[in-house]
């Protein structure tokens, strides 16, 4: 929904009726902190008129309500919520996110352009506004068989998409400190476009390095002193609060309103029950307040920062001349969106109705060839086995070493230290690659999970208590063309089919909220005591970030060091 210059500047002089006109309300000034009591006068997607007296062919009474910017999530992967981009946007934007720059990072790495494709078609439908950031690893590392490569060659015809930014989070920073060929190409590419940061725990001079290629954004702090670091190197950080990453409670030292133009607000990864029992930024807002941050910092990194952040120039305020994404809640605390517009509309079902719909890829990704019992013994070595330490609410992995009990030639599980199996088996029809090891910190006591979302290569991940479960779980992701499983004494308890490049339902949101809630009484009964098992174990590929000094590293072109 549009308007030419000439009728914005009528509407806003107010020569003529403006097309909408929000009435009896307040809006929450971002530049000075006030509560401004005002009519705000939209035509087309553009606010015209604020703090003044405006009349409307369409007048809405919003009286005791405030008015705020649209929320920019900055970075996400959609493809963990495990839905479509048109069902994220029917899921996400009545709660007031408005803008969600993506990175389609999972699914270019199963399908390569063909996943990109996806994302920008379905882009240019939705009615929230998601921007692409063009995968940057792809491959994320050598060290695993992903089921795509995407060099520069193939991600420059999307450099000039209108939905595109820029280049996603650039996760080797090994690569870029020690200039690898192929890291350097895609730098040199994108130098005129914004880049996105990936570097956890990265500090000093290789942090100088990492930040002299011309990457600005980071979303991967995981403490104050390290955010503070990287904000005094100018960098923009993002904080993020998803369904396993959550560092919000230990950056809010640093959300204040003197750093607030240099913050943003994301999830990385949120799946749909926990947007429907918490919310989304919405539920950070309202977190950080409640802890004590004030809410003009959090509401400016939930919008105008992050708006200008990402090269946004025309959203983040309520203010003549802006678009017209607004978020109308009943107050600052509280966070409740009433209703919401995005570009000048409002948002409700018969708005969503309006889309086209766009075809799903990759509903043949999963290739895995069968497997037995016997594929998921672990032979004795001599002395202690490496074993992945899991920490809730983290995507990072400890590497432990135990002394574990075997059986005949075979290392066997340690329930007593909660020390199970886990292995990750190639699903993309290449190489049928198999890894077994162990993991502590699930609290499983029987059975198996498993699931195609296995970040970042996305095989199979199964973590189980027997090697019987394991197989039954493994095999089931085939017959129902990826998802999660659970199983229990030789029967699947739980699943929930993901058939878009095994990452993604076709079903609406809502069969997908209510199914997880079954998936995650099915995952407990097993005595799993994490929070979110099923993302956990989608993370648990991404092998031990190594604590290195920039000496150390080699000349290296991965940012992660396989444990199994």
């Amino acid at each position: 929904m549009t308007s030419t210059l000439e009728t914005r500047i009528d509407q806003g002089t107010g020569r003529e009726p403006a097309d909408m006109v929000l009435k009896g309300g307040r809006f929450f000034d971002l530049v000075t902190g006030e509560l401004v009591a005002s009519d705000i006068a939209i035509c087309g997607d553009i606010i015209v008129g604020t703090s003044e007296h405006y009349e409307g062919r369409r007048e809405i009474d919003i009286s005791g309500k405030i008015v705020v910017p649209g929320f920019i999530d900055t970075h996400l992967h959609i493809e963990s919520s495990l839905v479509t981009p048109h069902e994220f946007d029917r899921c996400v934007l009545p709660y007031g996110v408005t803008t969600a720059i993506c990175d389609p990072h999972e699914i270019a790495n199963v399908l390569g352009e063909e996943g990109l494709r996806f994302f920008l078609d379905s882009a240019m439908e939705t009615i929230m506004d998601i921007r692409v950031q063009l995968s940057s690893c792809v491959p994320a590392t050598h060290l695993e068989t992903a089921g795509a490569d995407l060099p520069i060659e193939k991600l420059l015809p999307f450099r000039h998409h209108p939905k595109v930014i820029g280049l996603a989070e650039f996760m080797n920073f090994p690569g870029v400190i020690h200039k690898d060929p192929v890291c350097m190409a895609k730098l040199e590419a994108f130098q005129d476009q914004h880049i996105d940061g990936h570097a956890p725990l990265l500090s000093g001079t290789a942090l100088n390095g990492y930040l002299a290629a011309g990457i600005r954004t980071e979303h991967e702090c995981t403490s104050a002193p390290e955010a503070l670091e990287k904000i005094r190197k100018g960098m923009h950080i993002l904080v993020r609060e998803g369904s396993v990453s959550k560092d919000l409670h230990a950056l809010m030292p640093i959300i204040t309103e003197r750093l607030s133009p240099y913050l943003a607000l994301c999830t990385d990864d949120r799946n749909p029950l926990d947007i429907a029992e918490q919310g989304h930024l919405d539920y950070m807002i309202r977190t950080a307040i409640a802890n004590g941050v004030e809410p003009l910092a959090i509401y400016r990194a939930a919008s105008i920062s992050a708006a200008r952040a990402f090269g946004l120039r025309d959203r983040g305020l309520v203010a003549p001349g802006w678009r017209a994404d607004l978020v109308v809640i009943d107050s600052l605390q509280n966070c409740k969106a009433g209703m919401v517009l995005s570009g000048g509309r409002i948002v409700d079902d018969a708005l969503f109705a309006t889309r086209k719909p766009v075809s799903p890829v990759g509903l043949d990704s999963v290739k895995a060839r069968p497997v037995l019992a016997s594929h998921f013994g672990v032979p004795v070595t001599e002395g202690e086995s490496p074993v992945m330490g899991v920490l809730p609410g983290k995507i990072i992995t400890e590497h432990r070493r135990y002394r574990l009990p075997t059986d005949g030639n075979q290392t066997t599980v340690d329930l007593e230290n909660d020390i199970i199996k886990v292995a990750v088996i190639e699903r993309h029809g290449k190489n049928g690659n198999h890894a077994n090891g162990f993991v502590q910190g699930f609290g499983l006591k029987k059975g198996a999970i498993a699931s195609t979302v296995g970040h970042d290569s996305h095989n199979i991940c199964v973590v189980g208590v027997n090697e019987d479960d394991m197989a039954l779980a493994a095999n089931r992701l085939g017959d129902i063309k990826g998802g999660f499983v659970v199983v229990e004494d030789g029967r699947v308890t739980g699943e929930i089919a993901l058939p878009v490049a095994g990452l993604m339902s076709l079903e609406p949101y809502e069969t997908v909220r209510d199914t997880l809630h079954t998936l995650r009484k099915a995952a407990y009964a097993l005595g799993t005591t994490l929070e979110e098992p099923f993302l956990q174990v989608a993370f648990l590929p991404l092998p031990v970030i190594p604590h290195l000094k920039i000496s150390d590293m080699g000349m290296v072109d991965v940012d992660r060091f396989a444990l199994i």
